[in-house]
């Protein structure tokens, strides 16, 4: 998790605490899945970004095709 997630989460957390706390459960199951949707979306974005840049180094990575001789083809075919 980044910083900012743990962040949030912990603020999201402390929140539903203290609604609970206080004795306003109702408010707190809805606080919560709020928090949940939040942090997953957070964190869904972080590993889109990461599956983006391996796409783009796995295509700069992609060899180029190699062009043989007639010379380097002769020597690659055994008889």
């Amino acid at each position: 998790m980044s910083a900012l997630t743990v962040v949030v989460a912990a603020f999201l957390l402390a929140l539903v605490a203290t609604t609970i706390a206080f004795g306003v459960g109702i408010l707190a199951i809805p606080l919560a899945l709020i928090a949940l949707g939040l942090v997953a979306a957070m964190e869904f974005n972080k590993r889109r970004k990461q599956a983006t840049v391996l796409r783009d180094q796995r295509e700069r990575a992609r060899p180029e095709k190699v062009h043989f001789t007639e010379r380097d083809e002769q020597t690659l075919v055994s008889d």
